[in-house]
């Protein structure tokens, strides 16, 4: 354990620099107390808990809207987001080209003045997932933006295995 008794106190400077570098290191998902500068991937994972063992950590819905928040409000798209969300309604499958199951998840966000973001989760490469409204789900996805609150998509694998797929988790069942 260092000596504190002899450091000297910290001067409002010294403490806004502390403060500053807290918060860009939180931003870039750099984690100051392992030493690792390497950012972490976009997605934000917390809240890990015991009931988990061995499955990827779950994600509060507060983080999770605050990604969602960042990606909107910046207009960005194709970027892989976890999160957890409430079902809000079910909407008629999309036929055309491939199949799509299709719900809104409730986001407390208004970037453009919505508060849910659509999942198309395509069925023609991944089994449909049981949900009805006021279910609460898991989802890895790719979000792309669009002024209605956005629409996160590949929650599934790639059958070409060109790249990361996703999943939508429900009651325990990853469906990907």
């Amino acid at each position: 354990m260092p000596n504190i008794i002899n450091k000297k106190p910290m001067t409002p400077a010294r403490f806004i620099v502390a403060v500053v570098v807290i918060l860009i290191a939180g931003y870039f998902g750099i984690d100051l107390t392992q030493g690792n500068l390497a950012p972490a991937r976009s997605t934000i994972e917390t809240n890990t808990t015991a009931s988990d063992s061995g499955s990827a950590p779950t994600i509060g819905v507060a983080a999770s809207q605050r990604t969602l928040v960042d990606l909107a409000s910046q207009g960005r798209s194709g970027e892989m987001v976890e999160f957890q969300a409430r079902i809000v309604r079910i909407l008629p499958d999309d036929n055309d080209g491939s199949r799509h199951q299709r719900f809104l998840l409730a986001i407390d966000y208004t970037p453009s003045n919505t508060d849910s973001v659509l999942i198309a989760h395509n069925i023609d490469l991944a089994p449909r997932v049981p949900v009805e409204e006021g279910d609460v789900v898991r989802v890895y996805g790719q979000y792309e933006f669009n002024d209605k609150g956005g629409v996160v998509h590949w929650t599934h694998h790639d059958p070409k295995n060109w790249r990361e797929g996703g999943w939508i988790e429900h009651h325990g069942i990853r469906y990907e």
